[in-house]
């Protein structure tokens, strides 16, 4: 169990593929492709009218929402809101995002493929990159059906020359284009913060909220404004179905509630435990309002709800945030950083009070949309279409890649090949400390580690079993190098890595 093996260095056009050290050129190719690419041209032809049965369909995303913060899976903070839904339809208990760190998630399930096919591996942390505007988006396909498009929250994927949501197949917009803002405008009396580190840097100043492509400033909780310009939009008399994106900015730091929200749980020893369960519930209580807003105007059997999170929980949340019964926090390989609740909720079209375990992806929203509005998926999307519920796999293998970093599960086996590390470090060694943009991250000198966990018996990844399991590390790794041939160099360096331990060896997240 202590000895792990030195990953082989791929060679020819998997190595390619899979190394980070580029050259310049390579480098700024994938840039010019990324980030500085222009407007794509649209199309002048009519959009299709809009049939009888299509669904308007809302996307709801929870930020850094853990795995165990919920009740509907076990977790200690009652989310009843959050719970009618998933009673409402499926609940999927081994759900998975593309990545365990929010833009490059954002990016996989807004394009309907990994992102690594366009060199989206790592969090944008200020830089004029992200999603190329070549990208088909949810909100291009539901154009394309002749739906009407509004994007409602945190963005996160990119904000230069034609990566904007207005530029993406967005009507309208309202929200945030950086990874996080303050939940109230700067300066507001009568809050319980806590200091998280970096969410210190977090002010509304710094990460402004716009409507449209101008900044506003609006009062109150954000969740609760979000919301109310949600339940207006789904109650404004659409003429044809509509399709909202409403990404919530909740529990993502910086953690503040008021005095009154906190009140309820004002035995929890923990103040940070005590602000993350208020704002837990805040978040359950606005999608009670949406769903509720649904109903009132006649909507709710004619609207499909995917709930998600775009990752695990952090570990700076110091202990208030639960990924239960999973290890591992956001930006770990470990299940905590990238299984996520996933909730359907699709009235006529999926059976009510449903919990499935056959693994499935954020990256199957892009498929179950277009089946659902009738359209076809774009031709290079990766996932399947949920409502053909029969036709999922129960063995599925499922990738991912940070960089040099990357794992895969298939059964339950899930192979972790990682940088190796030479120390660890504490949270307050890297926090609101990026590298240098342009610092290159590639596969450690000191090589790397390869895992493997029998997650069905060992959910806690702590017993390494690759040295008795030869066969299957080979398998995952064949497995591996032909999906990673469709991938390219990082069209942008990491500006975060943090070295720390993962089954006693130590290791490098490079994110």
């Amino acid at each position: 169990m202590t000895h792990a093996k030195r990953a082989p260095r791929p060679t020819g056009r998997r190595a390619a593929a899979r190394r980070v050290l580029t050259t310049a050129a390579t480098v700024l190719t994938a840039l010019a492709l990324g980030a500085c690419a222009a407007p794509r041209e649209r199309t002048a032809a009519t959009p299709p009218a809009a049939t009888a049965d299509q669904p308007n369909i809302i996307l709801i995303v929870a930020d850094d929402l853990g795995h165990g913060d919920l009740s509907a899976y076990g977790g200690a903070i009652r989310t009843p809101n959050i719970d009618a839904l998933a009673r409402s339809g499926i609940r999927y208990d081994t759900a998975y995002s593309t990545a365990p760190i929010c833009s490059p998630s954002r990016a996989g399930f807004l394009s309907g493929r990994f992102q690594g096919r366009f060199g989206f591996y790592y969090n944008l942390v200020g830089r004029d990159v992200g999603m190329p505007a070549e990208e088909t988006t949810l909100a291009e396909v539901a154009k394309q059906a002749n739906y009407q498009t509004a994007m409602i929250g945190k963005w996160h994927v990119g904000d230069g020359v034609g990566r904007h949501p207005l530029d993406q197949g967005f009507d309208s917009f309202f929200g945030f284009l950086g990874g996080a803002t303050s939940y109230y405008p700067d300066g507001t009396k009568g809050l319980v913060t806590t200091d998280s580190g970096e969410g210190k840097l977090i002010t509304r100043k710094r990460f402004p909220i716009m409507e449209g492509r101008e900044t506003v400033n609006p009062p109150g909780n954000i969740t609760d404004v979000f919301t109310d310009r949600a339940v207006k939009f789904v109650g404004s008399g659409h003429d044809r179905p509509f399709f909202l994106y409403l990404a919530y900015n909740a529990p993502h730091s910086p953690y503040a509630a008021t005095k009154e929200d906190v009140q309820p749980f004002a035995k929890d020893p923990s103040p940070q435990s005590r602000i993350y369960k208020a704002m837990i519930t805040k978040l359950d209580q606005n999608v009670g309002r949406l769903m509720g807003a649904l109903k009132a105007h006649g909507l709710d059997r004619r609207t499909i709800v995917f709930f998600i999170s775009d990752n695990g929980c952090p570990n700076y949340a110091e202990g208030a945030c639960s990924n239960a019964p999973f290890a591992g926090w956001k930006a770990f390989p470990l299940e905590g950083g990238v299984r996520v609740p996933f909730i359907l909720s699709a009235p006529g079209r999926v059976k009510r009070g449903q919990v499935e375990a056959r693994p499935i992806s954020t990256l199957d929203i892009m498929p179950t949309m277009a089946a659902a509005m009738h359209r076809p998926a774009p031709p290079q999307s990766e996932g399947q279409n949920l409502l053909a519920a029969s036709a999922l796999p129960a063995d599925r293998t499922l990738f991912w890649r940070m960089g040099p970093n990357h794992w895969a599960r298939s059964g339950p086996w899930k192979l972790i090949t990682i940088n190796k590390a030479a120390e660890v470090q504490t949270l307050a060694d890297v926090m609101g400390k990026p590298l240098p943009d342009g610092t290159q991250l590639g596969i450690s000198p000191l090589g790397q580690w390869q895992m493997l966990f029998d997650i069905v018996r060992d959910r806690d990844e702590a017993n390494d079993l690759s040295s008795q399991q030869p066969e299957a590390v080979a398998d995952l790794e064949r497995r591996f190098d032909r999906w990673d041939e469709k991938n390219i160099p990082p069209a942008f360096t990491s500006r975060r890595e943090f070295r720390t331990e993962i089954d006693g060896k130590k290791v490098q997240l490079i994110f």
